[in-house]
């Protein structure tokens, strides 16, 4: 049966809102349904995948009483401010009330809306297929992320390079609040439209903040939040690819699968976006680019933190300033998992060593860690196969194995296969002709990334690819 809908961020946010509707999709089919997540968000599978199912998962037919919106947000992309942003290709249909409170049922792909800035506000199956596969990845790997409930194919090629076959992904977040939500709410020089914002932030993901100060202990949990994701994101080796103010989560999900990857060869410059020719969101650089966005964030907070500017601004650097030892914390305690050790400052320590000599070989991330458990259990060839100076692996490991790694809490830590670059750019080639064979084997592997599955999937690339490989937006 058709779910209900809320529209509380339309209601209470209306300067935020555009009423709009989904594009009529010609003919709407079913590529891909997140079973597990819809029975989760208590919705009907069989329902799902029926006609009308199908319609409502692209916006075409959606409940009575239903105030689908474009949302309206600025942003910093690519260190340049642009006071309106907002969703050109996207929609909020609402909010889904579930067993662990609302979330919001938002579309990717479903037509231009008035923020659309020149394009068409459409997507295809490739990037839409990666979104849904890439998500999952993470969510298996204990990162927090949107999630992926759908992808239907529209039937309309849209016009890229060269015509694609046309899609929408239906995806649900906890909301879809971000820094440059707040961005735009300051430029509109609108402290009581700001406090609002605010206050749906608290109540949909921190209603533990109640006191005087709630605004600024707003901010500082957004810190800690982003402190420990940006570090779980490394843990996994995960490039985010465009990490701007209007992709940074009050809510610390991670959000915009647009030009991510992750690490093969491993080195902190590691840079795959084909738009980020300085590299400025490269592996390496995004605890920097956090607390950058984060930065902003405080700006965009200021009239809520303080009486006057100067009070406000010394409040925010404060807070601001906990960013790198939280995330230094944060990355402590990742290692610490990785290497099977007790002490997170040991293991940065230690971890850092190994990065070195990873860096130094382009040793391929997944595999260095994967093969630690070997080397844990007594066979460290496979490690040291990985690494150019030999005598130096071989101290490191004797230090290690000094500190009696834990191989239980490695093996909980270390995947064992994450959505490999060449393996997906392949799969969504195919499925984008049509055939969803490696989509869906490579989807099946990565939601079970601790257990090996077909010994592909945790194999390096072939060297010509690696060297080439880009990833894109998608829009």
């Amino acid at each position: 049966m058709q779910p209900t809908l809320d529209h509380a961020f339309a209601r209470d946010l209306p300067e935020l809102t555009v009423p709009w509707q989904a594009e009529e999709a010609p003919e709407p089919r079913l590529l891909a349904l997140n079973d597990a997540l819809a029975l989760d968000l208590g919705l009907d599978t069989d329902w799902l995948r029926s006609p009308a199912g199908v319609r409502f998962l692209i916006g075409n037919e959606l409940p009575e009483g239903a105030r689908p919106v474009a949302q309206a947000y600025a942003g910093h992309q690519f260190g340049g401010f642009s006071p309106q942003l907002g969703d050109g290709r996207a929609l909020l249909l609402g909010e889904l009330e579930t067993p662990s409170g609302p979330v919001d049922l938002h579309l990717k792909g479903s037509g231009r809306t008035p923020f659309a800035r020149g394009g068409d506000g459409r997507a295809v199956v490739g990037p839409m297929l990666r979104e849904f596969l890439i998500s999952e990845a993470m969510h298996a790997l204990g990162v927090r992320t949107t999630r992926s409930l759908a992808v239907v194919a529209t039937g309309r090629l849209v016009a890229r390079e060269a015509p694609a076959p046309g899609a929408v992904l239906t995806r649900v977040a906890s909301s879809h609040l971000r820094v440059g939500s707040f961005q735009f709410a300051r430029a509109t020089a609108d402290t009581a439209l700001l406090r609002r914002l605010a206050d749906l932030a608290i109540t949909r993901h921190y209603p533990v903040l109640t006191g005087s100060d709630r605004y600024l202990d707003l901010y500082r949990s957004v810190v800690a939040t982003q402190a420990d994701l940006v570090a779980r994101w490394m843990g996994v080796g995960f490039v985010h690819g465009v990490m701007n103010t209007d992709n940074m989560t009050i809510s610390g999900e991670t959000i915009d699968y647009g030009p991510c990857a992750f690490l093969d060869g491993y080195h902190p410059s590691a840079v795959f976006s084909s738009i980020d020719h300085q590299g400025r969101y490269a592996f390496g650089n995004q605890p920097a680019i956090a607390q950058w966005n984060l930065a902003r964030f405080a700006e965009a907070l200021l009239p809520l933190l303080a009486s006057d500017e100067e009070s406000a601004i010394a409040v925010a650097t404060e807070a601001l300033q906990e960013f790198a030892p939280l995330h230094r914390a944060a990355w402590g305690r990742v290692l610490a998992a990785k290497l099977g050790l007790a002490d997170p400052g040991t293991a940065l320590e230690v971890g850092e060593g190994l990065l070195d000599l990873m860096a130094e070989a382009r040793a391929d991330f997944t595999l260095t860690f994967s093969n630690l458990i070997e080397a844990a259990r007594g066979n460290p060839e496979p490690v040291r196969a990985l690494m150019l100076d030999l005598p130096r692996i071989d101290g490191w490991l004797a230090r290690w194995r000094d500190l009696m790694p834990d191989v239980d809490t490695m093996a909980a830590a270390n995947p064992a296969q994450v959505p490999r670059n060449h393996l997906t750019d392949h799969a969504l080639r195919a499925a984008e002709a049509g055939d969803l064979t490696d989509f869906e084997a490579i989807l099946a592997a990565v939601r079970s990334p601790w257990t090996p599955a077909d010994p592909r999937f945790a194999e390096p690339p072939p060297a010509s690819f690696a060297e080439s490989f880009q990833t894109f937006c998608g829009t």
